[in-house]
């Protein structure tokens, strides 16, 4: 029977999936196996009756540019004993590839552990992705889709900020990343933004409502100070991540809640949350700027990928193959600065609880100082000229909110 690889998608759509699942299904299809995309994630692997794709040539090389996934995916995570090697035995697999996030990872290896001791022999080996770009990588190489999602999101940014310019508004914009502020700082920094808000900002204050608002509105009045009477800040939905959880249920803002009594965050759009409390600031102060919000979010995932992600996704696919001819299993393929394939483990990322911690930015880094300081905010020497519109200055200098000073 011929031998098999199988292909499989968990989590969230990244740009750069379909160039990985067509560089596989070309380098494998070459030394003759068969290669099968497995729809749903764990949920199609698992179940009685997998939906399928049998890849060759021509369906492989339609896809490798194209944003999404071919292969649908899932966030459905199996237990142990949802465990079956069915579709292992019966389709001859020798090789899972997994992509998705250390969920993903971690449940393969689990998986192939079990179907191992079925008397088979079946290695795995993953591919991360994330847009978030919060996967410790060796040398702090991008995780695929990343660089992408932010081109995407400069592409965005750069008409809102157009349309602040000719309409003299203010935006108030929030970025997806989840508890890293790297998308937000990318396309802020690339849009020349007045005003960008990340978690790792706060690495000496707690984050609350009342600060993230006096920053926009350090930045609004700056801006007035200086004849400028429009401009965008873009606040990171990391912010949230490290928000206390009655900092959110006492911001007047109404939420649904889960079973749990926890607030749905991925229920509501963090630029309208942000805008609101900014309009009902400005209205206290008597400071009349007009402001609309933006979210850029989900059609950040599915762009088709740009070259640096093409060339990225294309060298991890080939390498997935140089891993799974030297024997290496049970890894995750990274590719070095100088595109060096090797093999990471799970336990080179875990801290002491067998957690994953994101890595964030590096806010003491020379870059990130240097676009903060480019920012424009209150400062001391500003608060006479800023007493015309506000009462009390000092609560909006940028670096006493943040305990910087």
């Amino acid at each position: 029977m011929k031998k098999s690889i199988a292909i499989m998608c968990g989590g969230g759509p990244a740009p750069g999936i379909n160039t990985v699942i067509s560089t596989l299904a070309k380098t494998f299809l070459k030394d003759g196996y068969e290669v099968i995309g497995v729809h749903h994630g764990y949920k199609g692997l698992l179940s009685e009756d997998p939906s399928l794709v049998f890849f060759d040539f021509h369906r492989a090389d339609r896809i490798f540019s194209r944003g999404g996934s071919t292969l649908i995916m899932s966030r459905y995570k199996p237990k142990d004993s949802d465990f079956k090697a069915d579709f292992f035995k019966k389709h001859n697999v020798k090789l899972l590839v997994t992509i998705g996030g250390d969920d993903t990872a971690s449940t393969a290896n689990r998986l192939t552990k079990y179907v191992n001791s079925q008397n088979l022999d079946v290695a795995h080996v993953h591919v991360p992705k994330t847009i978030d770009n919060d996967l410790p990588l060796p040398d702090r190489n991008p995780t695929f889709g990343f660089h992408t999602a932010k081109d995407e999101g400069v592409r965005i940014g750069n008409t809102v900020y157009e349309d602040a310019r000719t309409s003299e508004n203010w935006f108030v914009v929030a970025a997806m990343g989840r508890s890293a502020g790297h998308l937000a700082f990318g396309i802020a920094s690339a849009c020349h933004y007045q005003m960008m808000i990340i978690p790792e900002m706060f690495n000496k204050t707690k984050i609350t409502f009342e600060k993230i608002i006096n920053m926009i509105i350090s930045s609004i009045v700056k801006c007035k100070i200086q004849g400028i009477e429009y401009g965008v800040a873009l606040v990171s939905e990391g912010v949230f991540h490290f928000m206390e959880e009655d900092e959110i249920l006492n911001s007047g803002i109404n939420f649904t809640y889960d079973d749990h009594g926890h607030p749905e965050l991925g229920n509501v759009s963090k630029s309208h949350i942000f805008n609101y409390l900014l309009q009902v600031k400005l209205k206290e102060l008597g400071i009349d700027i007009k402001s609309r919000p933006v979210e850029l979010g989900y059609e950040l995932r599915c762009c088709n990928p740009i070259a640096f992600d093409l060339t990225l996704c294309t060298l991890l696919g080939i390498g997935v193959k140089k891993l799974f001819d030297q024997g290496v299993s049970g890894c995750i393929v990274s590719a070095n600065s100088k595109g060096d394939i090797m093999p990471l483990y799970l336990k080179d990322f875990e801290d002491n609880e067998g957690k994953i911690p994101p890595r964030l930015v590096d806010i003491d880094s020379d870059m990130a100082q240097l676009f903060i300081n480019n920012l424009f905010y209150i400062k001391e020497k500003d608060y006479d000229e800023a007493k015309k519109y506000l009462p009390n200055p000092e609560a909006y200098d940028f670096k006493k909110i943040l305990n910087w000073n």
